[in-house]
């Protein structure tokens, strides 16, 4: 941590840590997500003295990185977007350990949702790619049990009011039906709990198999179930340019 305030804010730790940006530490204190010295943290402007606090997010220790690090990982399915889980379950840690860095899930997918996950340490790209002011696409390919109807897709496009009482929606494609089953292509703009099965649920067809195939415009090409790869710098720079971010200079990419 050589060149960092030995004092900073929690939230401006937060930051440096890659956890969030400091406008969204709030909410992960607020969570009761983030200790320092195992007591919880309850204001994002409590003081931290970084050359003796201990922080800590979901209980693992944080602390402020060097290198930015940019990682797109195609999750298997049985696996926790998560990188600790109290029940023994695995994690997408797992998969990531030739990694060096330490780096955090943009977003979620579901434990059986598979498919490209994004991972990163720069919690400022990770909050605006994940805040719905953006409008950051989001592609999945779907099983659905039954013959889908287009009456269904343009239900889920008008929105539907899903069990949080936000109303979720989604652009349609049927792709084809195999056997007593359709496939759809659903692209949507924001990113609630278990928002494509609520929306299949609710027009009458239950999820067989998710899978996110494109996210921000990166896509899974090459890629095998469980492989990760760097970002590039062209792909890196288009991601903060597409949520108004300067480049960045100190980034591990793949170039």
């Amino acid at each position: 941590m050589e060149d960092k305030a030995a004092v900073i804010r929690l939230n401006k730790y937060l930051s440096l840590a890659g956890v969030t940006s400091r406008r969204g530490a709030a909410t992960l204190i607020a969570e009761q997500r983030v200790t320092i010295n195992d007591e919880p943290a309850d204001a994002p402007g409590l003081i931290v003295d970084t050359d003796n606090d201990t922080v800590k997010v979901d209980g693992v220790a944080v602390e402020p990185v060097a290198t930015q690090v940019y990682v797109l990982l195609n999750k298997p399915k049985k696996v926790m977007t998560t990188l600790h889980d109290p029940f023994r379950r695995r994690t997408v840690l797992h998969y990531l350990r030739k990694l060096r860095y330490r780096v955090y899930p943009v977003g979620r997918l579901d434990f059986d949702t598979s498919g490209l996950l994004l991972l990163t340490n720069d919690g400022d790209l990770a909050f605006r790619l994940a805040h719905p002011r953006y409008e950051v696409a989001k592609v999945y390919e779907v099983r659905v049990n039954g013959h889908f109807k287009p009456e269904s897709a343009e239900q889920i496009a008008n929105g539907l009011t899903l069990e949080d009482g936000a109303v979720g929606r989604a652009e349609v494609t049927i792709l084809g039906f195999v056997g007593r089953c359709t496939r759809l292509r659903m692209v949507l703009t924001e990113g609630r709990k278990r928002e494509v099965r609520q929306l299949c649920e609710l027009v009458g067809h239950a999820v067989e198999d998710l899978v996110r195939v494109e996210y921000a415009g990166l896509t899974l090409k090459g890629l095998q179930s469980g492989s990760w790869r760097y970002l590039s710098a062209s792909e890196l720079e288009r991601l903060r340019s597409m949520v108004g971010l300067p480049p960045v200079e100190n980034a591990r990419t793949k170039d």
